[in-house]
This record gives structure tokens, C-alpha cells and sequence, in this order.
């Protein structure tokens, strides 16, 4: 898939700087034509925009708000595809997405606040952003955060 370089620029998206790993992980791996990816927290500015469980009572985080964390997080994930192949034009599909939800108990929305990723790998990458894909609800995330995402790249 050519100019998905120009695309982002067309949709004014810019990729942040890879986040650092908060343990022991690279952000991503390469292994014959396709790039895993660590899960990515929705870091902005080297910080989580929020903390907590995603829910529709009080004190929760709002499942737009996780929405929009999700569709974050797999921007993150894709400029730690980027850093690995030098360039997102080198991307022939999104095979996988993987999106971990913090979920309070009775939230079941999960598959919503992951259509946040999906839609942006579409956006970007048109047919070859259609995916496959898993949206779980865990109990908790890494440093508390409400979503966490990966992905599974193919590239030439």
C-alpha cells in the first residue's frame, strides 16, 4: 500500500515519538514480513489522558472518552510499526488488532471502545486496514490505564 505517508498528512495525523517500554519489552518486533507490536497504552505527551476503569456510572471513564483512548493507543502502536520499518508505506495490511478494555464489571461495551482503533486503521489504510480482531475486558491495565492495544502488521 503506497502513500499511506501522504494519507496521514492528509488526515492531519502525526505519529508521536515511540512510548518508552515500562518494563522489560521492545515496542515492537519484526519476524519474516510481519510486525507484532507491544500493547500500547494511549499515551499523549508521555502521559496517560486518563486513569481507571471504562463504565457508565460515576467516577468511571466514559466510554466515548475510551474511545478516543483507543483510537490514541493505536496511533502509538503504529509509530512503533513506523520506527521499525521506516516507513508506514511499506504496510501491506493490518492483519490483527488486539484491544484490552478496563472494564467495571457491568460494562459490556468493549467491542465499541475498540471500533476507536479500528476505525482509524481504516481511515489511514483503507481495504488493507480491514482486520481481524478481539476486544476483551480485563479487570486492569499497566499503570491503570483504560486501554491497551496491539497489533499484528503484514509489510513487503
Amino acid at each position: 500500500m503506497a502513500a499511506v505517508e501522504a494519507r496521514l498528512a492528509e488526515l492531519g495525523i502525526e505519529l508521536p515519538e515511540v512510548a518508552p517500554p515500562v518494563a522489560v519489552y521492545v515496542p515492537a518486533v519484526v519476524t519474516g514480513a510481519h510486525v507484532y507490536t507491544s500493547g500500547q497504552l494511549p499515551f499523549t505527551a508521555g502521559a496517560l489522558p486518563a486513569t481507571g476503569k471504562v463504565g457508565d456510572a460515576h467516577g468511571l471513564v466514559p466510554a466515548g472518552d475510551a474511545e478516543a483512548y483507543a483510537r490514541t493507543a493505536a496511533l502509538n502502536a503504529l509509530a512503533a510499526v513506523r520506527a521499525e520499518l521506516g516507513s508506514l508505506d511499506r504496510v501491506t495490511r493490518i492483519v490483527k488488532l488486539v484491544g484490552f478494555v478496563a472494564s467495571d464489571p457491568a460494562f459490556t461495551g468493549q467491542p465499541g471502545v475498540i471500533n476507536g482503533a479500528s476505525e482509524v486503521l481504516g481511515e489511514i489504510f483503507g481495504e488493507a486496514g480491514r482486520h481481524a480482531r478481539s476486544a476483551v475486558g480485563v479487570a486492569v491495565l499497566p499503570l491503570d490505564s483504560p486501554v491497551e492495544i496491539e497489533l499484528v502488521v503484514e509489510f513487503e
